[in-house]
């Protein structure tokens, strides 16, 4: 007992008795036994800190802030405590399970991102449904980051990152659900192949089994919802973790790995998830019973990247939760950053707010005020757009202007471009860690890069290809046709649809909208895939016979651009992403530098909502134009049936005598 006195009081003890503290720590661990440390020494303190109390009743009341932030305790399950463990009770080892969590997610988000393309193409969404599919995730983050930003901050942030790894596995499970559980994606009928016949009989369309539509959009909804939460736990208490863990100057480089492994988690759902949108390259073609097969593996696939993901997110639950309060060696931490003079000197105060409804309100409205968080917030914002449009319009882009298929563009996209994201956030990270840069630094870092990144954008926009001849479009079936109109003389008497698109190169180089448009009248299927016979508008070019000696006049898919700029596009993309992804680490450290320390949290979801709420305000502008262009094409379509009458300047009519 007097022992653990003076270790409570040691100002009490130190004039009576002058006594190394290494020995009276070794004369401690020999007299108490090694498991039951932990529990007397705890009741001797709380005994002695009731007498303190009462002792001192008239005294001034001591600051009580050191107990409160000195919460460092040993590493452990529960009231299991394996002594062995505790080497593993500190922010590394935290980083380490941390990390790859944010993977996890990051590989969800690819996922179902590709999933929610393909479902998109494949089924005719209403109004409401195109709304909620992709904006959920959107609105749930948007409703809980302020509550969780408030309420976790001041609790126990590990246990809320366990938390939020239990809820990114159960929603990938959601995602998985549509997939495990349906037994026909699609309706498997036979559907005629669209050539030229004079007589056509009514052809089945191949359509959306409506049990997998329905589980499609509750599962994916309600997924969404919860990797929302658990997103906004992980990008903002994670962040204050991170900041409350490390040195000041160290804050960047954590924050940077913890970007780069969510981007480095997208980018490799890409690169799985590319095969898989084969299925969907030209989804109004036809589909035979020989297909069955190929379905079902394509279903079982994307329940088991999934599945995969759910197991990835929750082999971090246990080692997650075994985490105290606070790692060792944050107390120290905690004490040299208050050492450090902030950047606004006296004017901003670190005052502590209650948990009540009122309380969160008020420390809001202090937020808003501060006009350098909402600049910031909104820097914050425009600079995601970047690595948002990449992500969604990238594959397509390099698909249709390079003449590549869906898979190799996903890929390219995957492997190459979207990792500059990574690379670009970890980079800016390490360099102001580094450099030790102030606010004043960090900022006109942000204005540099982002100059960069622009005129790299720049030189993007030179880059690009002769667009392809497409029969209708930009060709007018030799002279004997009108651009804007895929009907002609040569395919007139064929009763082709435009509701059939099934693109096809002919051997005069030139594409066409479907075999019928293009007056094919046969077809085989070849080793190397299907060909094309007889065909009355095309009448050019090199001709190639099959092995059983018949010419073949096109094949399926568009034509090749000749075009050979893809590593120059790739070299000025590459570029673009890796300076404008420079920019957000230092971003997020100037808001969390020109906040109070209770305020960080709270400021980071106010980013999160304002980023949020900005990127749908833009989603509102795209709903608003597209749904005018959708109207004026109805309108159009209705007046002149299947040609859509495109003005041109002037049009060359070759001669007939001429080819």
């Amino acid at each position: 007992m007097p022992d653990a006195l003076a270790e409570v009081e040691p100002k009490a003890a130190q004039p009576q008795v002058a006594e190394n503290p290494l020995e009276t720590e070794q004369a401690k661990r020999k007299k108490k036994p090694r498991l039951m440390t932990m529990v007397p020494s705890s009741l001797i303190k709380f005994s002695t800190f009731q007498k303190k109390e009462k002792g001192q009743a008239g005294a001034t009341s001591p600051i009580t802030k050191k107990p409160k932030e000195n919460l460092e305790g040993p590493c452990g399950l529960g009231c299991i405590v394996i002594s062995r463990c505790q080497r593993f009770n500190t922010f590394h080892c935290f980083v380490v399970f941390f990390c790859l969590l944010i993977t996890s997610q990051g590989i969800v988000f690819g996922l179902k991102e590709l999933s929610m393309e393909t479902f998109v193409k494949d089924s005719h969404l209403n109004d409401v449904e195109n709304f909620l599919l992709p904006m959920t995730y959107d609105i749930s983050s948007s409703l809980v980051a302020v509550f969780i930003a408030y309420y976790g901050g001041k609790g126990n942030i590990p246990r809320w990152v366990t938390f939020a790894s239990f809820l990114v596995g159960c929603g990938s499970l959601l995602f998985a659900y549509p997939y495990f559980t349906e037994e026909d994606f699609k309706a498997n009928v036979d559907i005629e192949e669209d050539i030229c016949q004079e007589m056509k009989s009514a052809q089945a369309c191949r359509k959306t089994v409506p049990s997998f539509h329905v589980k499609y959009l509750v599962s994916f909804i309600l997924g969404q919802t919860v990797q929302g939460v658990a997103a906004m736990i992980l990008y903002i208490l994670g962040i204050v973790f991170i900041d409350n863990s490390v040195a000041i100057h160290s804050t960047g480089i954590y924050i940077g790995l913890m970007d780069a492994s969510f981007v480095f988690g997208y980018s490799l759902s890409f690169g799985i998830a590319a095969p898989l949108l084969k299925g969907t390259k030209n989804g109004t073609s036809a589909i035979s019973v020989e297909d069955s097969y190929d379905i079902q593996s394509w279903l079982q696939h994307w329940w088991i990247y999934f599945g995969l993901v759910s197991i990835i997110a929750w082999s971090t639950l246990i080692p997650l939760s075994c985490f105290p309060h606070s790692v060792r060696g944050t107390a120290k931490i905690k004490a040299e950053k208050r050492k450090q003079p902030h950047p606004f000197g006296g004017q901003i105060k670190d005052k502590e707010f209650e948990t009540s409804i009122k309380d969160l309100f008020a420390t809001l409205w202090v937020l808003l005020k501060n006009p350098i968080l909402i600049c910031l917030a909104l820097t914050k914002a425009s600079g995601s757009f970047v690595f948002i449009g990449a992500s969604e319009y990238l594959p397509l882009y390099i698909e249709t202007q390079f003449s590549l298929t869906r898979p190799i563009a996903t890929k390219i996209a995957g492997f190459v471009l979207l990792p500059a994201g990574g690379l670009g956030v970890l980079l800016g990270g390490i360099i102001v860690s580094t450099l030790h840069m102030s606010c004043k630094a960090l900022m006109r870092f942000v204005m540099v890069t982002s100059a960069v990144s622009l005129m790299f954008f720049g030189f993007v926009i030179f880059i690009n290809c002769a667009p392809v001849p497409f029969a209708g479009i930009n060709e007018d079936y030799s002279g004997t046709g009108q651009l804007g109109n895929l009907t002609a003389p040569c395919n007139s008497h064929c009763k082709c649809s435009s509701s059939f698109y099934s693109a096809i190169c002919g051997r005069d180089n030139i594409g066409y909208f479907s075999p019928c448009y293009a007056g094919c009248t046969l077809f085989k299927t070849l080793n190397d895939g299907k060909a094309y016979y007889n065909c009355s508008c095309i009448q050019e070019g090199l001709t190639t016979s099959d092995e059983q000696g018949d010419f073949i006049d096109a094949r399926p898919g568009a034509c090749n651009t000749k075009c050979y700029k893809l590593p120059l596009f790739i070299a000025f993309i590459f570029s673009t992403i890796l300076f404008s992804a420079l920019s957000n680490t230092p971003c997020t450290l100037t808001i969390l530098r020109i906040v109070s320390d209770n305020q960080r949290s709270l400021a980071l979801s106010l980013t999160f909502m304002i980023l949020r709420i900005f990127g749908s305000v833009c989603k509102l502008f795209t709903i608003f134009f597209t749904a005018i262009a959708y109207c004026l094409y109805k309108y159009m379509s209705k007046r002149d049936g299947d040609s859509l009458h495109i003005p041109v300047k002037s049009v060359k009519v070759k001669k007939k005598g001429k080819k």
